[in-house]
């Protein structure tokens, strides 16, 4: 089975001391280790300003764990856990492999396409000597602003 890359970000009560978000923190690297994944990155975003009001709270205490792993029943475990966990007021985890797997995707679409015949541009559509005749360009006509100052003097 191929290995996904997960963003889990939860939010805590704002009022929450560091040592039992850090024991959080922990609960759920040990989770993580019990089946077999692992945590790449842990940053703790420290106290925010929410857009809106969630459970009553302006602010909260952002955590993100950037996690790797095989098993789909890992996410279950960690969402599960933070469900019942009284200091979290909010989480969200996002599978990141298939974005990049869409990204790559196209780019390669892209690369292809430039590969492919360059395209026309408007001008070499134009005519048979592929621009204008005489080897001048026209000048542009006057616009209605310069009527009036003509006709002043």
């Amino acid at each position: 089975m191929e290995e996904r890359l997960y963003d889990l970000v939860f939010i805590c009560m704002p009022a929450t001391p560091e040592e039992e978000i850090n024991k959080l923190i922990a609960t759920l690297e040990e989770a993580v280790g019990k089946h077999g994944a692992k945590v790449e990155k842990v940053e703790k975003w420290g106290t925010r300003k929410m857009a809106y009001r969630v459970a009553k709270q302006r602010e909260g205490y952002y955590v993100l764990m950037v996690l790797r792993g095989t098993e789909g029943d890992l996410i279950k475990e960690l969402e599960r856990r933070l469900r019942v966990t009284d200091i979290v007021i909010k989480y969200m985890t996002v599978r990141l492999d298939e974005q990049l797997k869409r990204q790559q995707k196209l780019v390669g679409k892209r690369e292809r396409r430039a590969r492919q015949k360059p395209r026309k541009t408007a001008g070499a559509t134009s005519g048979a000597g592929g621009g204008t005749s005489g080897g001048t360009t026209p000048s542009p006509s006057p616009g209605p602003a310069a009527e009036p100052a003509a006709a002043a003097s």
